[in-house]
């Protein structure tokens, strides 16, 4: 599976980068391939490409805000969840998506 997500809280400190970490760490676990986009106090970081959008089978937002760019995604599965779900059970959420892709 190809997943690309966004990654965003509230302060855009810790857990916008904690659920990018953890997204990471799950997915290539279970062997899937994964870019995931941070929109924090840093601003944009790990920009989506174009061609990993396309190529993408499922979008996560883990986001606790409004995200920018959703546009990009039109057309695409989408999936959103808060932040707290990632970080607190990753391999539960990237399971739920092979699952919706059966």
């Amino acid at each position: 599976m190809k997943i690309v997500g966004i990654a965003a809280c509230t302060a855009g400190i810790a857990h916008t980068y904690i659920a990018q970490e953890k997204l990471l760490k799950a997915a290539k676990e279970r062997g899937h391939e994964i870019h995931v986009e941070t929109q924090g106090l840093a601003g944009t970081q790990d920009a989506l490409l174009a061609k990993d959008i396309e190529a993408a089978d499922i979008v996560l937002i883990a986001a606790d805000i409004k995200v920018s760019g959703r546009s990009r995604f039109t057309g695409k599965r989408i999936v959103d969840v808060p932040t707290s779900l990632v970080v607190k059970s990753p391999n539960k959420l990237i399971e739920k998506l092979e699952e919706m892709l059966k």
